[in-house]
């Protein structure tokens, strides 16, 4: 999504690759936090006995971390606004998906908004 010459609706999804990697990694987290008791060990080879080994010796860690990790996500979210501002997009609807992709992907969003490079006409 870009308006014709201006950078003001600029928008770009991340690669689908990281968002499947962000989506499988935060669901096992919220397995893990929410439903320990739920999960196949065992069937999950060393993934299975490290998770198990956390959950039976550091779920305080975990569950703060898990909630850490989501303020980060918010804090991301809240940059890619200021970014969005500094970068001239300024189309609500560019801005919003940025917002969103951000908060749900964090980096692997941000870091696309971090490397876009406006393009500004010289004022004469």
């Amino acid at each position: 999504m870009e308006a014709a010459g201006s950078g003001a609706a600029y928008f770009r999804r991340g690669s689908l690759f990281w968002f499947l990697v962000i989506v499988v990694s935060l669901g096992y987290y919220t397995w893990v936090v929410f439903w320990p008791q739920s999960i196949p060990y065992q069937k999950l080879g060393p993934l299975g006995l490290f998770t198990k080994y956390l959950v039976d010796n550091h779920l305080v860690l975990i569950r703060n971390g898990y909630w850490f990790a989501w303020l980060v996500h918010v804090a991301e979210s809240i940059y890619a606004m200021i970014l969005c501002a500094k970068k001239g997009i300024t189309n609500g609807q560019a801005r919003l998906l940025w917002f969103l992709q951000t908060f749900f992907f964090g980096f692997a969003s941000l870091s696309i908004l971090i490397a876009y490079k406006p393009h500004y006409h010289k004022k004469k």
